[in-house]
């Protein structure tokens, strides 16, 4: 079985679902500023969501002198989480807790 690594600078947790790390991520490190825009977001998951959802990847290029390796990683990232986690209701859950 593989363990879902935290991906956050620092952090050695492992987890056995994309969505305990994700929750982890939320609820256990600082938010993070986007660089593009101000707003404040949760670390990890959310924040290249935010970053992918709601600005360009040449934004984010520019923003974070990111290259285009760093883009693809974070996508594909995002794009494994998403096949994993039920996202709406795990959102749901996560605005009910405040986390969010």
């Amino acid at each position: 079985m593989t363990l879902w690594k935290c991906g956050i600078e620092g952090c050695e947790g492992r987890f056995e679902d994309a969505e305990s790390a994700v929750i982890h991520q939320t609820t256990e490190h600082e938010r993070h500023e986007c660089k593009v825009c101000g707003a404040i977001v949760p670390e990890g998951y959310f924040a290249i969501r935010h970053t992918f959802e709601e600005h360009s990847r040449a934004e984010f290029v520019r923003a974070y002198d990111a290259d285009s390796s760093a883009v693809r990683e974070r996508e594909e990232v995002k794009a494994a989480i998403e096949e994993q986690v039920d996202l709406e209701r795990m959102v749901s859950d996560l605005k009910e807790q405040g986390a969010l």
